[in-house]
């Protein structure tokens, strides 16, 4: 049975939903025994993806089988957080000291790095800047001192990245043909932590961007893959978007 899972629908969610569907475009879709986000004008469906990537391996890949799918995944620039109280006076407004960069697209995709490879599927990073509405019910996290979050909404979108193919990906290697690297080198020079720049070099090498090179000490070394990049099997009848 097919369910349309709005309930938990966070406001960031329903309005990058909205922004990607246009006027013109639907919502709730049904398709290929699920609800895409919606479709726009031009027939191409939307996911909006806030979160890992895990739930869309099988949904993503049976969407794109029958036309073109962009998932999109919102990262957070600036974040603004309001606090309130279980009453809902607000007590405070502040900015994160946290911000996210294109590179936070690994957090998760590493859950699904085949997904690039699929035929018929873009990924699209939106920057925005985002406000954080927690209450103190005593209900959340302790690092957020038992505050629960309610709802996130977009501020501000800055930026769309989209990445229709795999060859896409490669702004994530800012190295030479050639030359070797480890994941350590790959946080210095992106100036990520180094978790994510395992995460990417994981996704990347599944992608057959980036190839195992040997080893120093611990530490696995990478180079450029100078093998063609593989490609899903699936979906053959599929022309890669142009849109």
């Amino acid at each position: 049975m097919i369910s349309i899972g709005t309930r938990r629908e966070t406001a960031l969610h329903r309005e990058l939903k909205y922004s990607y569907t246009g006027l013109d475009g639907q919502t709730e879709v049904e398709v290929a025994g699920y609800v895409a986000d919606g479709m726009n004008a031009g027939g191409e469906y939307i996911e909006v993806q806030t979160g890992s990537f895990a739930p869309l391996r099988q949904k993503a890949q049976k969407i794109a089988a029958l036309g073109r799918l962009r998932i999109v995944y919102p990262v957070i620039v600036n974040k603004y957080i309001e606090v309130f109280d279980a009453e809902g006076t607000r007590l405070y407004r502040r900015k994160s000291g946290k911000h996210q960069t294109p590179w936070n697209l690994f957090d998760a995709l590493v859950y699904a790095p085949e997904l690039p490879l699929v035929r018929g599927l873009a990924i699209e990073i939106a920057l925005v800047d985002a406000e954080e509405r927690r209450v103190r019910d005593g209900k959340g996290s302790w690092r957020r001192g038992g505050a629960s979050i309610c709802d996130r909404r977009m501020t501000a979108l800055h930026e769309r990245i989209c990445l229709k193919k795999p060859a896409d990906y490669h702004r994530f290697l800012p190295f030479a043909n050639g030359e070797r690297f480890t994941s350590a080198l790959l946080a210095e020079k992106a100036g990520i932590g180094a978790d994510l720049a395992r995460k990417a070099l994981y996704v990347l090498a599944k992608m057959g961007l980036a190839e195992k090179a040997g080893k120093e000490g611990n530490a696995l070394v990478y180079s450029i893959a100078g093998k063609k990049i593989r490609k899903n099997s699936r979906n053959k009848s599929n022309k890669p978007t142009t849109t």
